[in-house]
């Protein structure tokens, strides 16, 4: 298990990851051997005991600590006894128009930052803590984001703001603005913003089905909170990494982690990166920046440069539309639970690559197709797939109602099975945006219950 550090150093709040690589056991390099661990990119980090790198969390910790809480409501059926009033909240939401433009021009590196460092923005955070003596602690984390739209939505990490009482925005021409949170998915490490503002320039939305390995990128942030508007140019190092961020606690207070596929680049990612855009070169946002390998001074461990990790901007394009939209998440699914077929069963039992289905949903959709535990899963509208990652980034694209043609392998045959994909919808804040995550299981499986569909363990 790695030990990964909020870089906002929390008291007491460690995160530990550890990629989990499903059925990949003979073939991926195992990290937890070579001693190294995952930290969030930015926040500063404190010291700690254990190995010499940790995955941390990019933003970064200007001091005290950060918490978060949430409020869960039951109860029971009870006899009428009288009348009561109840207030119902009324609230506009918002309509995204998507505008289309031409991003065929191969860009520089400095014609990717003059184009949207107006579009970067850093975040400031105040929280306040209680310490052990019952004492108000206050403290202050820094990360970056970008602009969304250009009446003021703004993307960062949730990790960034989580338990924040206060969210500054600060624009590169110094202007600075107070933020409210419109709402957040904890699982998928993203968080929604929205400052009074008209007349901003949002960046371009892209593709990041698009990018292959070896493809050039910059980042545009604030490391150390304090290197404002940097950026750092690399390539995309890896597609696809599963990398599980684990915590001592989650914001009810139990145990918790989350599995996220992110790509790897190296890019410089350091602590005050987190919620930053990940750019190709056409000037298109295709990742959002959140997590680095660093390491610790040890002559016994080989130090770790350049490994740094952001989320593909396709895992949530339609959550922070769902969340401005309609103010809760809706996430795609179809109800069962997957594993990728590894090479030695692909060999030994003469079975095609891609993802068997270990269980199905009651009347869930997958049930209602007439999917079966056992299936593999070889294609999604002819698309070819080799694992469960890459079923559940399919489908995970997909819109809820949206029907997709799944081509299975059952009992030596193939044949193709039309399924609808249905939608689960949780709250965009309080403990419902982040209470739907599953541990991971000790062979592998993914869980498509109907949580968070990109991310090992979660559900679609």
């Amino acid at each position: 298990m790695y030990n990964s550090f909020d870089n906002r150093n929390e008291q007491g709040g460690s995160w530990q990851s550890s990629p989990s690589y499903s059925n990949y056991n003979s073939h991926q390099p195992s990290f937890e051997a070579s001693g190294y661990r995952v930290e969030d990119a930015p926040k500063q980090q404190k010291k700690g005991r254990g190995r010499i790198v940790a995955l941390a969390l990019c933003c970064s910790l200007l001091g005290g600590a950060v918490g978060a809480g949430g409020v869960v409501l039951g109860g029971r059926m009870l006899q009428p006894v009288g009348t009561s009033n109840v207030l119902e909240g009324d609230r506009s939401l918002s309509v995204i128009n998507v505008s289309q433009v031409d991003t065929n021009k191969l860009l520089t590196a400095a014609e990717v930052y003059a184009a949207n460092v107006n579009s970067t923005v850093g975040i400031t955070t105040s929280t306040v803590t209680t310490n052990y003596w019952g004492i108000p602690v206050s403290g202050a984390a820094a990360g970056s984001g970008f602009i969304l739209s250009d009446d003021g939505y703004i993307l960062t990490n949730y990790h960034v703001i989580e338990g924040a009482t206060a969210v500054s925005v600060s624009m590169y021409d110094g202007t600075s603005y107070d933020a409210s949170l419109v709402g957040y998915d904890a699982s998928n490490d993203i968080a929604v913003l929205k400052i009074e503002a008209e007349g901003l320039k949002p960046v371009v939305l892209g593709d990041s089905s698009t990018i292959n390995v070896g493809d050039d990128v910059v980042a545009i942030g604030n490391p150390l909170g304090e290197l404002t508007f940097s950026l750092t140019k690399g390539t995309v190092s890896a597609l696809d990494r599963e990398i599980t961020l684990s915590s001592g606690s989650s914001s009810n207070g139990t145990a918790g982690s989350i599995t996220m596929s992110l790509m790897q680049t190296d890019c410089a990612i350091n602590s005050g990166n987190s919620g930053g855009a990940l750019f190709n070169m056409y000037g298109e946002v295709v990742g959002i920046t959140n997590a680095k390998y660093s390491s610790k001074n040890s002559s016994s461990e080989a130090s770790v440069d350049n490994i740094g990790f952001a989320i593909p901007i396709n895992n949530v394009r339609n959550i922070v539309q769902s969340i401005i939209e309609k103010g809760y998440i809706s996430k795609p699914y179809i109800g069962v639970t997957v594993s990728t077929v590894s090479q030695s069963e692909q060999t030994r039992y003469n079975m095609p690559q891609g993802a068997v289905i270990e269980s199905v949903t009651e009347d869930g959709p997958a049930a209602r197709a007439g999917l079966q535990t056992g299936d593999i899963v070889t294609h999604v509208n002819g698309q070819e797939i080799a694992s469960h990652q890459e079923l559940v980034s399919a489908v995970g694209e997909c819109a809820p109602n949206e029907t997709v043609t799944l081509t299975i392998y059952r009992q030596g045959q193939t044949q193709e099975i039309s399924v609808t994909i249905g939608e689960q919808q949780q709250p965009a804040m309080g403990e419902g945006a982040s209470q739907s995550q599953q541990q991971p299981s000790q062979q592998g499986q993914n869980d498509l219950f109907g949580s968070f569909p990109w991310g090992f363990g979660y559900g679609y």
